[in-house]
Formats: structure tokens, sequence, C-alpha cells
């Protein structure tokens, strides 16, 4: 039987490790402060004690990590990757999701509820273990390898096509598979889209490959992410974590979930404003 693992990076790039329900491990934060944590939970600074606090709060409240884990949610935030996902995949402007789920790994999400539940209250997804209840109610023929949990983001993509989606929305964190995935041999009627999460500690190369391939990129707490995009005054949302797109097909995602909750659209306003953002930004 497979040991129940299950790596997370959350709340300022903080690695912790869940196990059969319970925080076995947390690690040190990189970021001392989150305007997101302060004004959800009133959390004035990013210790190991609040993280671990946040954790178990969300296993209590969703199952995070364990065979109750909720899959289906409402809007966790007014404007956060998963809601414009949600809002776009109701739109009828994407067909299909490839994304994550701890318990599950990569799979293809068509239901805009599932979307939210998936990556709403969820951060950087780094390794899982099969949780057969979760699998099932993610529904198992989505999922890429329900033996392993595997998170392998090319071979959403595959399974996507192969299923005959044409608008195919990717999640992925920063890496060299932004790059392989732009550059996948994909029909000529099929277009993906490249949603660009848990930026914190990107590296130089990691931003320009986000900002040379990507559509839509989170700030979170990097610095890099913020600098590049204001050399490009690329157009964004967000007065404290900025979501900026890169694409016209991405302030289209951007504009269309603003438009639905009745904010100002995207907007070239620079230089950003950073007194209220993260801190430090790495």
């Amino acid at each position: 039987m497979v040991k129940d693992h299950h790596v997370i990076e959350a709340l300022g790039k903080t690695e912790v490790v869940i196990e059969n329900g319970e925080v076995v491990s947390v690690g040190d934060p990189l970021v001392e402060y989150c305007p997101i944590f302060d004004k959800i939970d009133n959390a004035k600074q990013l210790d190991k004690d609040f993280i671990k606090w946040n954790i178990e709060k969300r296993i209590r409240e969703f199952g995070m990590c364990t065979a109750e884990r909720v899959v289906k949610m409402p809007d966790m935030m007014s404007f956060g990757i998963s809601e414009i996902l949600k809002t776009n995949k109701e739109l009828g402007l994407i067909d299909c999701v490839v994304g994550v789920c701890e318990g599950v790994g990569t799979l293809l999400i068509t239901d805009p509820e599932i979307i939210q539940g998936v990556g709403g209250r969820v951060s950087g997804l780094i390794s899982t273990t099969p949780i057969p209840e979760v699998i099932e109610n993610v529904g198992i023929e989505n999922v890429i390898n329900p033996e392993t949990a595997e998170l392998n983001p090319i071979k959403g993509l595959e399974k996507a096509i192969e299923e005959g989606y044409k608008n195919i929305a990717i999640t992925i964190l920063p890496s060299k598979t932004i790059l392989e995935l732009r550059e996948y041999p994909i029909p000529e009627d099929v277009n993906i889209y490249i949603f660009v999460a848990h930026t914190t500690n990107a590296s130089d190369e990691e931003a320009e490959i986000i900002f040379n391939n990507a559509d839509v990129v989170t700030a979170c707490s990097s610095v890099k992410i913020r600098d590049y995009a204001e050399k490009e005054e690329v157009y964004y949302s967000g007065s404290k974590v900025p979501i900026f797109a890169v694409t016209e097909k991405g302030r289209e995602f951007l504009d269309n979930r603003l438009e639905k909750i009745g904010k100002p659209l995207t907007a070239k306003d620079y230089p950003l404003n950073r007194e209220n953002h993260s801190h430090p930004l790495i």
C-alpha cells in the first residue's frame, strides 16, 4: 500500500507535509507577510505556528489531503486563477482545464464548480499520492494516472487533445515545462492557454519563460514577476497581489471575470505601488 504523503508549498512558499490527515512537517517561510492572509485571517506575520494552524483549518473545513476532500466549491475570492477559469468555462471560452488536485494528481476538469473547488484553496502542489475517494469524486476517467496520482501537465494536455477538447487551459507552476507546453505540436483547431500560479521566488529565467509563453500569471510574492511586468507594462488587475494578462486572450479572460464581479477592467497603471504587497518580495 502506498504511503499517504502530500507535499505542498503555501503561505510564503513554505513546504508543508501532510500524512493521514495530519500536518507532520512545516518548513521555514520565505515571506513574512501576505496581504491575502492578513485580510482572511488577520495574520500579520507568516510564522510556523500560523502556517500549521492554517493548513489544519483547511483539513477541517474541506478535507484537504484526505478522503473527505470537498471537490466542488463556490468562489473563494473575487478574483483569482480558479475564479477566472470558472467564469470563462461558464462563458464557453474554455472547454477543459488541465489542473491538479491532492490525492488525484493531474486531471481534466470540465465542471466549473470542480475547477473552483480543486484550485481555490490549495497552493503549489509538489507531490501527492492517490486517495481513491477523491479520485472517484472527480471521475476516474478524468485522471491521468489514478494508480500513482502523477503530476504531469504534458500528459494532461495529450489526454485533453485525445478527448477532443479544442480550447484547453492549463494551470502550472513556474518551470521549463511552460516552454514545452507552448512548443507542443497541437492540431490546428486546438488552442492552449497557460495560467501560471505560485510564482514566489521565481528566477529571472523562469520569469522570462513565463512572459514569453504564458497567457495569465499571478504575482504572488515574486519580485521578478513584478519587475518583468513593470518593464513590459503588461495589463493587470489587483492592487496588492496583481494578476497579469500577458496576451490579448489572457486579458480577455481577466476582463471577463472582472466584468462579472463589477470591477474595473485590466489596466496599465505603472509603476506598481508595492507598499501594500507581500514582504519581503523574493
